[in-house]
């Protein structure tokens, strides 16, 4: 007799379904290819390890205690006490949460702290401990770390700790200090900010020194034209009449 049933081969790449409850609807399938089974979930975690929850739990941890140094240092040292390495990412996005609740003091307690331990030693975090110490109205010790910092990186000095101090003294109306920032941009021939150049023109203006003043404004016009975005592209726009005078630069 012939045997008409079907090879082996074929069975076995048979998909085969079996009856489950309704509680547990799912596809068995056998050793070839095919979807995997999927059954419910028993339970929901709301647990997060990420960069992102860490860092909440570091701010919420800071801003309960007190300004005693010895407590914050200790307060750190156990947060990071069973850390394999240092979570320097966790503690950078810690910091932008501080400085956008402009928790000033917090910020610059965490940052020395972090820079005690040899970490984040970079331009960035050097601006952020400036920008504290400025906004906390910490001037001496602001002077201080910025002496600090310029003679350390002289020539590498990026503009933006200029005009942060050139823009703390002019608050501050100490002319003097800002002529003399004023004077080691122009030395090291970094271009001034357009900003930079408008609060020095003022105090120019003030003290009824108009050669210097118009010097000033002959070696550093105001620019004719910016960039700006449109509709998600940048072009170059006239600062004068808010016309745009070419094309995207992406075309």
């Amino acid at each position: 007799m012939l045997d008409i049933g079907y090879p082996p081969s074929i069975l076995t790449r048979r998909i085969l379904m079996i009856n489950l409850p309704q509680k547990l609807e799912c596809l068995v399938v056998c050793h070839a290819r095919g979807p995997r089974p999927r059954f419910p979930r028993v339970w929901k975690t709301r647990k997060r390890i990420g960069t992102i929850s860490k860092s909440q739990k570091l701010v919420n941890t800071i801003k309960e205690l007190s300004n005693v140094k010895e407590e914050v240092y200790g307060a750190l040292d156990s947060f990071i006490a069973w850390e394999l390495e240092f979570p320097l990412i966790v503690v950078k996005k810690a910091l932008k949460t501080l400085e956008f609740q402009q928790e000033w003091k917090r910020i610059i307690q965490v940052i020395k702290w972090m820079l005690s331990k040899g970490q984040g030693q970079t331009m960035g975090t050097y601006y952020t401990l400036l920008n504290a110490l400025a906004e906390d109205g910490r001037l001496e010790e602001a002077e201080e770390f910025w002496t600090k910092i310029f003679s350390r990186y002289l020539e590498g000095l990026p503009r933006i700790f200029y005009t942060k101090m050139i823009s703390l003294y002019y608050k501050k109306g100490l002319n003097e200090k800002m002529f003399e920032v004023f004077a080691d941009m122009e030395e090291l021939s970094v271009k001034p900010e357009q900003v930079t150049v408008r609060m020095v023109g003022n105090v120019l203006q003030k003290l009824d020194m108009h050669d210097k003043y118009e010097k000033l404004l002959k070696k550093y016009p105001p620019p004719k034209w910016e960039y700006r975005y449109f509709k998600g592209k940048r072009v170059t726009a006239s600062i004068q009449s808010h016309v745009q005078l070419s094309r995207p630069l992406n075309q």
